[in-house]
């Protein structure tokens, strides 16, 4: 696979290096009378990929929403490159578009084509020209593997296909972050490979990701952080081998023996 848009690179010193792009302090979100995020410290650096991973209910997707603004918390701080999103005085559609998000269940036009799925958001936000939209669509529609079917009608493709071209219509308004919501829980098993192939080159391209998965393999061998959720908490937070191999508490231990002999 040839390599994704390129980025411009910037010379950044090792401080900046280090610094938070995204930073989560405090976070609190209920539905009615249901805690479901409970207090959430965490962060992701330029370049890292951070996994999140737990039961169904603990909190992961509503904890990726918040991160946009999809759903808004109730308490807390999220800070985009140390801007802090909450602030009714932030514009939230422009920290979008640095901010993508590919959701489990797709979210394309059905009514468009692959290209013209692509292309709406950098010419109706991005104010960029059509031609140029175009040109810049077929480039990363050619990276994921989906370039014999730009043209092709949403609804003749298959699950794995129709995620490539969600992936490819996020990366088409250049984001600074993608978050990935369970990109593969909607897929016959066959397809989740394809996909999953696609996040890895992402990954190894240098583009920040916080990805919640049920793809244990891919937690293990591609994040460079693992946080393991239970009720509406971190419960642990480390390196991959450690959260795997050498895990601290007793309920991550319990939900990683229960996933990986299932």
């Amino acid at each position: 696979m040839e390599n994704l848009e390129n980025k411009e690179i910037v010379e950044e010193t090792p401080a900046e290096n280090n610094k938070p792009i995204l930073e989560i302090k405090g976070l609190h979100k209920t539905f009615g009378k249901n805690h479901v995020l409970r207090g959430i410290d965490t962060y992701v650096k330029k370049g890292e990929v951070l996994c999140i991973i737990g039961t169904s209910g603990s909190g992961k997707s509503t904890l990726l929403r918040c991160c946009n603004l999809l759903e808004y918390p109730e308490e807390g701080e999220i800070l985009f490159e140390g801007t802090n999103i909450l602030d009714r005085k932030v514009n939230i559609n422009k920290i979008r578009r640095h901010i993508g998000m590919v959701f489990q269940s797709f979210n394309l036009f059905n009514n468009k084509n692959v290209i013209d799925n692509c292309t709406l958001g950098p010419i109706k936000l991005l104010k960029m020209d059509k031609k140029e939209a175009e040109g810049l669509a077929l480039r990363i529609l050619d990276s994921v593997g989906m370039l014999n079917f730009a043209y092709a009608r949403v609804q003749t493709l298959s699950g794995g296909q129709k995620q490539r071209v969600a992936i490819a219509r996020t990366l088409c308004m250049n984001p600074d972050v993608i978050l990935f919501d369970e990109p593969t829980s909607a897929l016959d098993p066959e397809m989740v490979g394809e996909v999953l192939d696609v996040m890895k080159t992402l990954a190894q391209s240098g583009m920040t990701m916080i990805v919640v998965t049920h793809e244990m393999g891919f937690a293990r061998d591609v994040s460079d952080r693992v946080i393991f959720m239970d009720k509406g908490v971190i419960a642990e937070e480390g390196k991959p081998l450690d959260i795997f191999n050498n895990p601290k508490e007793e309920r991550t231990r319990e939900f990683l023996k229960r996933v990986l002999n299932d």
